[in-house]
């Protein structure tokens, strides 16, 4: 019996996988069995993803401990999944598992990033307990993108597509399954996990760069929008047909709100989590590009 821990965290990049041995599975699943069921008025998952660090996805593989089901959702004390929503017997084991000394660093889980996804958890569980319950309408007011794409989350939120293409794919309407990198089509991948190395990468793909567009639609082609969490991950926006942004963090769903739960006019003042800087506006001429 053994389990295979993902470290939810990037939009951009493939997560941080690793499989623990047999007995290192056997710690963490002991520390994982239930206690007790979270009440009504305990937090629960955002019910649209966030950026930055959403959780540790624990899938058992092989044999399997009956009391828990196959694939486990681990944010902070407390557990989700199949028939799940349950406080784990060890209050600490997210603590545990994500410490620079814990299991996910002896398996390869880059040290930098794990001295990271301390305060990473911290802000995820604040996320927990001030999300909304409820969505407003979307305002009509922005004016529209003739050109932009329509915002239609249902058809990248499905099983053949969603875990396969990330915030790159969906900000340029470009379906690879591949988890597209900018400028690897191009024989020109990006570096280091900066403004200066991510944007040049992408514009080898064709894309192009307009820093002057201040959020306005393209006469031609779409808007998107490049952030990046230094030395760590990028993300991308797109503008869509309504004036409003949307996003695809990772192999997480479409959303077209931020990490606050908000609506988003312009990815400059959306909360972007740990995406600080704000690289640059690109525009995406259709059927000029092409990414892998």
């Amino acid at each position: 019996m053994t389990i295979r821990i993902t470290v939810d965290v990037f939009s951009g990049r493939p997560n941080p996988s690793v499989e623990l041995d047999e007995r290192e599975s056997a710690d963490v699943l002991d520390r994982l069995m239930p206690l007790q069921r979270l009440g009504e008025d305990e937090p629960d998952l955002p019910s649209e993803p966030t950026l930055g660090y959403r959780g540790l996805m624990i899938e058992q593989i092989g044999d399997r401990r009956e009391e828990l089901p196959d694939v486990i959702r681990v944010a902070g004390s407390d557990m989700f999944g199949r028939g799940l929503a349950h406080r784990a017997r060890d209050a600490g084991v997210e603590t545990y598992l994500i410490s620079p000394d814990g299991p996910l660093s002896s398996a390869g889980v880059d040290r930098g990033l794990l001295q990271r996804l301390s305060e990473e958890a911290e802000r995820f569980a604040e996320i927990r307990r001030s999300w909304p319950v409820t969505f407003p309408p979307i305002p009509f007011w922005p004016p529209r993108c003739r050109c932009g794409p329509i915002y239609e989350p249902g058809w990248w939120n499905v099983p053949s597509r969603q875990p396969f293409n990330n915030c790159y794919n969906y900000a340029t309407n470009y379906r690879s399954d591949t988890f597209a990198q900018p400028g690897q089509a191009a024989g020109a991948i990006y570096t280091s996990l900066t403004c200066g190395s991510v944007g040049p990468a992408a514009v080898a793909d064709d894309l192009i760069d307009t820093p002057a567009a201040d959020n306005a639609c393209p006469t031609l082609g779409h808007l998107v929008a490049l952030v990046i969490w230094p030395g760590v991950d990028f993300h991308w926006y797109r503008k869509g047909r309504n004036g409003w942004w949307s996003h695809k963090p990772g192999s997480t769903p479409v959303t077209n709100v931020d990490s606050s739960g908000n609506y988003i006019f312009d990815p400059r003042n959306a909360n972007r989590g740990p995406y600080t800087d704000f690289c640059t506006f690109m525009v995406v001429m259709h059927g000029h590009i092409k990414i892998r």
